[in-house]
């Protein structure tokens, strides 16, 4: 099993920054992908960003140029630095972790972006 846990989320103007971060602690070793999804109110969840334990990453085009995403193996940690926020970014970011297999996903309780105009 692997725990996931985020923080940094909140209330920001359009034009500002937050920046998310996802501890994952268990079975640390089977994760291979780790990775933000969101779901804005009243939408399905969609995907914002993944990265590899090496480092290989994909994100959605909506946030290209905007959001960033990193990851410290060392601590087990994923980052999501967004730039630029706009309203449309308002959701509840979800942290994800999957494993070599891709069988098991594992996933944060989310934390809350409010983006106001």
């Amino acid at each position: 099993q692997v725990q996931l846990v985020e923080s940094g989320g909140g209330l920001v103007q359009a034009g500002g920054s937050l920046r998310l971060s996802c501890a994952a602690s268990g079975s640390i070793v089977s994760i291979n992908a780790m990775g933000w999804y969101r779901q804005p109110p009243g939408k399905q969840r969609e995907l914002v960003a993944t990265i590899t334990r090496l480092g290989s990453t994909d994100c959605a085009d909506s946030v290209k140029g905007r959001f960033t995403i990193s990851r410290d193996n060392a601590k087990n940690t994923v980052y999501l630095q967004m730039n630029s926020l706009k309203p449309e970014d308002t959701a509840v970011y979800i942290c994800n972790a999957q494993d070599f297999s891709k069988v098991f996903n594992y996933w944060g309780q989310g934390t809350q972006v409010t983006v106001s105009s």
